[in-house]
């Protein structure tokens, strides 16, 4: 047998190659979202959706989006994605659909639904690789309006605008996007592009979205309330929510000449009273330039940071989408028997990143998932109020909601019950367990306020089912006994000599009298639990 020749250093390093970012998320397309048919149809649109949502709101603009998808061949699909947001300029039309990484959100430290700079060019990237088309853009910013191909320089991660033609700028501004898509599924399940924009419109209830479908049918979601969410601002980061690395690249970014102006410049709720605090517990010099401060001198201030009482990171950049929004959502879509929302207080998790956490609850109506065998419970789970469908088993939300003792609540099964269970994380940093943003990384500070959200609206679910309960076994001794009124009459006018009518009357009279006041008190009841649940409720939220 021959052995192989050793190879040197240098005969190795011949195969070194640099490769872009572009050329990496190509061979790892599932890292997008890209696995699976069904998926990656979903992945195109939720891509599209969130980022006309975002610029809408950022516009002030109350959303209206389309989506239209057709098959065009065997497992080739044509998705467009219109809406009435500002549009995007001809300068920056590459940059936005052609270019990964690379966007107006990552650099902002406020809420906002995409902040990888991934989703547009992402999709981009997928029909290439799928079909070896570009994608089509139209748009109109009011001042000017065109419409071109986009496609991307996979080597150089660079856009490459064609066919770029002037269009009459009339009508309402907004962006249209189409692309060809390959080795897709269109399917109605709770995968699918369908539920996708039912739990948008259930957690966006100020937008108007419209689907058709493959087949033509088109699927209408007006909007629930026109109020728009309040637009969040960008905060500075707070001093708890800072690594040593982070910290480095600030200073190192920094144009303070000092660290104490720095650390005052470039952080939220650092005043001049913190720094004489820091400067005591770190012992490094705060009056050197930010620009020098080495590894070892941020792993002091960082420790330090730890050490000093801080006021609660600042709330602007947060944008909740509301409790009253939810239920009206929620009753519109699901059209449930009974809802219960709560929307708690803000909280941080890692010691400096505020988040807020909204539980909902629908039963019966359209609420839980339809199946073979009858219906079964689900959870509708939002990250900045996007629709998270896939990766469930590894989603904070999930671990939470199915952690909670669902007996204690009415809900003997929670999978064979009509009910929905949404919960919404908002916050400037959505700690996902991966690029595909599809699950929440289980952070236990996350987990145990989504427990505390949810179970507070499981214990007004749970009056309302005691009182259901209750009615109906009321309502079930009333028939009982009213079946055998016309015996008991016509038995005693033999016995009295009596009139039956006037016995019947009376004896009528007589049972409503009574489940009358049964009922009231069953209400009486019912309100009385109902009181004590929210004050318990109070008392856990304070």
């Amino acid at each position: 047998m021959q052995e192989e020749s050793v190879k040197t250093a240098e005969e190795i390093f011949k195969e070194f190659r640099e490769h872009s970012v572009t050329e990496f998320f190509k061979k790892n397309s599932q890292m997008l979202g890209y696995a699976g048919k069904v998926r990656s149809l979903t992945t195109v649109v939720h891509e599209y959706v969130t980022n006309s949502l975002d610029a809408c709101e950022e516009a002030g603009i109350l959303p209206e989006i389309s989506v239209e998808i057709k098959q065009v061949g065997e497992e080739k699909f044509r998705i467009t994605v219109a809406d009435n947001g500002p549009g995007v300029p001809k300068s920056h039309i590459g940059k936005v659909l052609g270019s990964v990484l690379k966007g107006t959100k990552f650099h902002r430290n406020m809420q906002q639904r995409g902040q990888q700079g991934l989703g547009g060019s992402g999709c981009t990237l997928y029909a290439q690789i799928t079909t070896g088309k570009p994608v089509h853009a139209e748009s109109n910013t009011g001042k000017e309006a065109y419409a071109c191909d986009v496609s991307i320089d996979i080597k150089e991660n660079k856009p490459i605008v064609t066919n770029l033609v002037a269009l009459p700028v009339e009508g309402h501004t907004g962006l249209k996007v189409t692309g060809e898509f390959g080795e897709m599924k269109y399917e109605r399940s709770e995968h699918g592009a369908l539920e996708y924009i039912r739990r948008t419109a259930i957690a966006n209830p100020h937008a108007h979205l419209v689907l058709i479908e493959p087949d033509g049918n088109t699927v209408d979601f007006p909007r629930s309330t026109n109020t728009m969410p309040k637009r969040p601002k960008p905060i500075k980061p707070h001093p708890l929510g800072l690594n040593v690395a982070d910290l480095v690249d600030y200073a190192k970014a920094s144009t303070a000449r000092k660290v104490s102006s720095f650390l005052l410049e470039s952080f939220s709720r650092v005043t001049y009273d913190k720094i004489s605090e820091l400067k005591n517990i770190a012992g490094i010099d705060f009056d050197k330039r930010p620009q020098d401060l080495t590894w070892e001198e941020a792993e002091k201030l960082i420790s330090a940071f730890k050490k000093v009482k801080w006021l609660a990171p600042e709330m602007d950049a947060l944008s909740t989408i509301g409790a009253s929004q939810i239920e009206t959502a929620m009753k519109n879509i699901l059209n449930p028997e009974f809802v219960s929302v709560v929307e708690r207080k803000p909280k941080v998790f890692r010691g400096g990143i505020p988040f807020v956490v909204e539980a909902g609850i629908a039963y019966g109506g359209n609420a839980g998932t339809k199946t073979s065998q009858g219906v079964s419970g689900n959870i509708m789970r939002f990250a900045n109020k996007v629709p998270l469908l896939f990766d469930s088993g590894s989603c904070a939300i999930t671990e939470a909601v199915n952690e909670i003792d669902w007996k204690r609540y009415g809900i003997k099964d929670f999978d064979q019950e009509p009910i929905s269970v949404f919960v919404n994380v908002s916050s400037v940093y959505v700690p996902y367990s991966g690029v595909g943003k599809q699950a929440i990384a289980q952070e236990e500070e996350i987990i145990d306020e989504i427990k505390l959200a949810v179970m507070e609206a499981a214990r007004k679910l749970q009056v309302h089912l005691s009182n259901k309960r209750n009615r109906n076994l009321q309502e079930s001794r009333y028939k009982t006994i009213m079946r055998y009124v016309d015996q008991l009459s016509s038995d005693l006018a033999d016995i009295t000599k009596m009139s039956k009518e006037e016995i019947r009357k009376s004896l009528v009279k007589l049972i409503e009298s009574k489940y009358s006041q049964l009922f009231k008190d069953t209400l009486a009841s019912s309100e009385k639990e109902g009181q004590q649940a929210e004050e318990a409720s109070n008392g856990e939220v304070s």
